[in-house]
């Protein structure tokens, strides 16, 4: 039986293998299908503190496992396919074994939602973005394109026109889905521009980064090239809850509902990062979430006979 199993591997699950593993609680990360989780997709990392040049994202997330390996973490590849956390003790499977565990560490983030677009995943970390916060800075007085209609789109195209010489908002309908104050506010801004009635199909680069986008009129048919270098996706993310649907209550997105710092409605069961907190949605917020996680679950086992 281990003390600990943290499910996700990005910056919330390895700070908490980190923090867990220097406590002498030999954690066991599961990496999930998508070992080192967003910031995998992601070239220059310049605002995580430390790296005052920048870092690649994946090369980011192998100092954090490799940190967490030096203090005694042990990796299981793969997903967590079941998990039973309503018994003593807990159970982990995957495709290949089930582990038993005192305490578990859920850290298993959020996917964007992807538009599915030839060329979108060709590019992505070189053009194509899912997060404005993250990647606006390298666009400056750059051609940008935000794809969707609803409150998260328009944030991201105003955050944009920091950066961007314009900012183009596509979206397939003839009126936006955002709140109405969100909405006035990003049609009032001269830096944005709206392609309404209007659908990417591709996206068109020149093998190493983003050039232009292909894009559809869908009410006369009419297809045109536009030229962009950012193209941000802003259609919202999806919670990789799907294992725990049953066990913990989650919001109407699906995101696992706060409780009290990291803790769950379940003993022994903790949560951080992108999993529960789509809000700030950061490296850097998901890793002090890790951290929470970390002692929180340390003291509980503390209290609980480990």
């Amino acid at each position: 039986m281990k003390d600990v199993v943290i499910l996700g591997s990005g910056p919330a699950g390895l700070t908490a293998a980190i923090y867990t593993a220097r406590a002498n609680l030999a954690p066991v990360v599961v990496e999930g299908l998508k070992a080192g989780g967003q910031l995998m997709d992601t070239t220059d990392v310049e605002n995580y503190p430390g790296f005052p040049e920048g870092v690649m994202g994946p090369d980011l997330m192998e100092k954090f496992k490799q940190q967490a390996e030096r203090f005694g973490t042990t990796f299981v590849r793969g997903d967590a396919t079941r998990v039973d956390l309503t018994k003593r003790p807990m159970t982990v499977s995957t495709d290949e074994e089930t582990i038993e565990a005192k305490a578990v560490i859920i850290a298993t983030g959020a996917s964007p939602l992807e538009l599915g677009l030839p060329g979108e995943k060709e590019y992505a970390g070189r053009g194509v973005s899912y997060c404005a916060t993250c990647d606006g800075f390298f666009f400056r007085e750059k051609e940008i394109v935000v794809v969707g209609g609803g409150d998260t789109a328009m944030e991201e195209a105003l955050f944009l026109t920091r950066y961007g010489k314009r900012v183009t908002v596509v979206h397939r309908r003839e009126e936006l889905r955002a709140s109405k104050i969100m909405a006035d506010r990003a049609q009032a801004n001269e830096k944005i521009e709206f392609l309404w009635n209007s659908v990417v199909e591709e996206v068109l680069g020149d093998g190493t980064k983003v050039q232009s986008m292909r894009v559809k009129n869908v009410k006369t048919g009419e297809v045109t090239d536009r030229s962009c270098e950012g193209f941000f996706v802003a259609i919202g993310h999806r919670p990789n809850t799907e294992l725990f649907r049953d066990l913990l209550p989650t919001d109407d997105q699906g995101y696992l509902t706060p409780g009290k710092g990291s803790f769950t409605e379940l003993e022994g069961v903790f949560m951080a990062g992108d999993v529960h907190d789509h809000h700030y949605r950061q490296a850097v917020t998901a890793a002090a979430a890790g951290c929470m996680a970390a002692i929180d679950c340390e003291r509980w086992l503390e209290q609980h006979g480990s």
